[in-house]
């Protein structure tokens, strides 16, 4: 893995939303949580600090800059969030030289991206025991993590490329009139990947969910976060297809990495503390959104006096989100193990506490 370059030798030019766009263009594997983590390194490691609170400090500013600078920044909190009490633990603990210390830090925050990286793998090998011979599966976007799982599955039991087991796969795919090149280009690689290793793909409409609900043997889905309820964030769409799963008593699994679990706890749809274009009333003398504010961050958890809230306008069209939740999913697999939605919170206490 190439380390990112800094934005400038000079600090107070660092610009720490240009790293993580770039960060993220130059290795499309990495997740938002990641790429944010690996963000702050980059800047932590150009960053001049001699004491404990310098470096909390500018870590805490970089972090602001950073989610005031992304229009969705409800992934990405997850990792910088997570860094934040990583670094807090093991400096508080520190002994000795303080370079030396700081150095050794940001050496295990690189070790960590890594890991973070390898997950995917590792979810993988425990989600395929959940596809078996004959079934049909239903999956939506551009996951990277349930394509790896599907492709994992496809490959078992032989060492050759084109495993036993049989199934069949429906995509959901959403052809965007504004070109959302990267979700499109990541689920067109799925769907190659999977008819290359001879796994039946189906594509359909958003509109086609319902319809095709008796011949689906379960569901799987990718997140952009795990919230402390247990629900999910994830691209627009997902509600809607977990609803209609559990209407027809058919298992809706969430597959995610741990560290897209988010301290987060939203009462429904409006409460994700963005702010989305998604329901827009007009009239003939215009849009309404403009003659009123938005109150986007009520119910939102206080994260580190930040919040998760936008600075940069609204999402991006293609870009948008919905909440799914708990009561809707069957089951949430990581590269833990398979944990049922109300463990989500008691993960987080493991990882803060």
């Amino acid at each position: 893995m190439a380390t990112p370059r800094p934005s400038s030798s000079d600090d107070d030019a660092f610009n720490i939303v240009a790293t993580y766009r770039r960060v993220l263009a130059e290795d499309p594997d990495l997740t938002m949580p990641v790429a944010a983590i690996e963000s702050l390194i980059v800047g932590l490691a150009n960053t001049p600090s001699t004491t404990v609170s310098e470096t909390l400090d500018l870590v805490s500013k970089l972090t602001a800059q950073l989610k005031s600078g992304i229009s969705n920044p409800i992934s990405l909190s997850a990792g910088t969030d997570l860094f934040q009490q990583y670094l807090i633990s093991n400096l508080q603990r520190a002994r000795g030289d303080f370079d030396q210390a700081r150095n050794h830090l940001v050496q295990n925050g690189r070790l960590f991206v890594e890991r973070a990286k390898a997950a995917r793998e590792t979810i993988a090998g425990f989600g395929k025991h959940f596809v078996r011979d004959g079934n049909t599966v239903l999956t939506n976007g551009g996951s990277r993590v349930v394509g790896a799982l599907l492709r994992n599955a496809a490959e078992s039991s032989n060492g050759s490329g084109r495993g036993s087991i049989r199934f069949r796969v429906i995509y959901v795919v959403s052809h965007s009139t504004t070109g959302n090149s990267v979700e499109e280009s990541e689920t067109a690689a799925n769907i190659a990947a999977l008819r290359e290793r001879d796994i039946p793909v189906a594509e359909i409409p958003p509109t086609a969910i319902a319809y095709c609900m008796d011949m689906v043997t379960s569901c799987f889905v990718g997140a952009e976060g795990v919230v402390e309820n247990g629900g999910i964030v994830n691209r627009l769409g997902t509600y809607q297809m977990a609803s209609l799963a559990k209407a027809a008593r058919k298992p809706f699994y969430v597959v995610s990495e741990s560290h897209k679990f988010v301290r987060l706890y939203p009462l429904g749809q409006y409460d994700l503390g963005i702010e989305q274009n998604i329901v827009d009333f007009r009239t003939a003398k215009g849009s309404e959104r403009g003659k009123k504010e938005a109150a986007s961050d009520e119910g939102v958890a206080d994260m580190e006096g930040e919040g998760v809230r936008s600075g940069s306008g609204s999402c991006t069209p293609g870009d948008e989100v919905d909440y799914t939740p708990p009561r809707l999913i069957s089951g949430i697999i990581t590269e833990g193990g398979v944990l049922l939605p109300s463990a989500v919170s008691e993960e987080l206490i493991k990882i803060w506490f």
